[in-house]
């Protein structure tokens, strides 16, 4: 070894040492502060987005921003868990997005708790067997998630958080060349994601819906000659070769995910507002739902329509906006808007995805 490269390792040394007494201060910092809340909310999600943000805002790199945020979401999930470990409910098996999506938001030492449906993760948190939840709610390529969005309006829990997830869409198989695929396993969302490379590249495979992604895999690791469409993560569990990745149609592809909970999130700065509404059966009445909106400079980044279950061809609309709904100019709209819609409910505020 040249004596400079022993000096960088030296350094690398020091500096690895600080670090860790550094870290070890924050836990104990984070332990006083848990004992003091008591039995208040484990989770901060402002708090938590604030210190994201501000470290993403002061990072000068060589580290990217995305390797920031995980470094620090880390950090925060190791000081969370010295009390006890966060039980997060998703959308299982082991190996969907969906677990993914958990671990980019609560860290390696939260619980993940799989669900077998969307209704089991709300109830799981309706329950309390779980802290939080997390569930899809709309694919950039594909739409919106109707049962979640039917959930959100029926259940008690509120919106703390949202994550969105980059997916990349691979085909896993136990065999060694695509020539030799019959049946190709997926949830109908990921066929849609891949439409076209599919029809492209593998025309002749039967197509099998399967509950999850990760259930395509479990299938597609039992028989010859099928595939399943997956996240990469599917093919550690599975043990399945990853014969093409990233095969979704769009490079962008991304799925937004809720995390729901029992809290009313407090402001961070940088927050979204999400709620669903109904209008009166009259000749503008839609029109007239988004003008306490424009009229308090409120600016909505989503409206999604939705049947409401209650009437045919009547509809409930769902709006995110951003601000807080304790921001003053958010709070006037929200007043306005209850005095003309037929039906109005906060689904909740909290921060916007980091």
């Amino acid at each position: 070894m040249s004596d400079k490269l022993k000096q960088f390792r030296d350094q690398i040394d020091k500096i690895d040492d600080e670090l860790l007494k550094l870290v070890n201060q924050r836990a104990s910092l984070a332990q006083q502060i848990g004992h003091a809340k008591g039995n208040s909310a484990v989770l901060r999600p402002e708090r938590e987005a604030q210190v994201l943000q501000r470290m993403s805002q002061t990072n000068t790199g060589p580290l990217s921003k995305q390797g920031v945020t995980q470094l620090f979401t880390e950090i925060m999930s190791q000081c969370r868990a010295l009390e006890a470990p966060l039980r997060v409910a998703y959308l299982g098996p082991q190996g969907t997005f969906s677990e993914v999506a958990v671990l980019q938001r609560f860290g390696k030492a939260s619980e993940g708790v799989p669900s077998d449906s969307i209704d089991g993760v709300f109830e799981s948190v309706e329950n309390s067997t779980s802290n939080y939840g997390l569930v899809p709610v709309e694919n950039s390529t594909e739409g919106a998630i109707g049962r979640t969005l039917d959930l959100l309006l029926s259940s008690n829990l509120k919106i703390c958080g949202e994550v969105l997830l980059q997916v990349h869409q691979c085909v896993l198989s136990n065999e060694s060349d695509l020539s030799l695929i019959r049946k190709i396993y997926s949830h109908p969302q990921s066929f849609g994601q891949c439409m076209g490379w599919l029809n492209a590249h593998l025309p002749q495979a039967e197509r099998i819906t399967a509950s999850s992604n990760a259930d395509a895999a479990r299938m597609a690791a039992t028989e010859p000659f099928s595939a399943a469409v997956a996240g990469e993560q599917a093919s550690d569990h599975f043990k399945l070769k990853v014969l093409v990745q990233n095969i979704e149609d769009d490079a962008r592809n991304t799925t937004r995910f809720l995390v729901i909970g029992n809290q009313e999130v407090a402001p961070s700065g940088k927050d979204k507002t999400s709620l669903v509404m109904s209008s009166a059966n009259r000749p503008g009445a839609v029109h007239d739902l988004l003008v306490p909106l424009a009229q308090n400079g409120v600016s909505m980044t989503k409206l999604e329509s939705r049947p409401s279950r209650t009437g045919l061809w009547e509809y409930v609309f769902y709006v995110d906006i951003e601000g807080h709904q304790s921001d003053s100019k958010v709070a006037v709209a929200l007043e306005q808007l209850k005095q003309i819609a037929a039906f109005v409910k906060v689904l909740g505020s909290y921060p916007v995805a980091v």
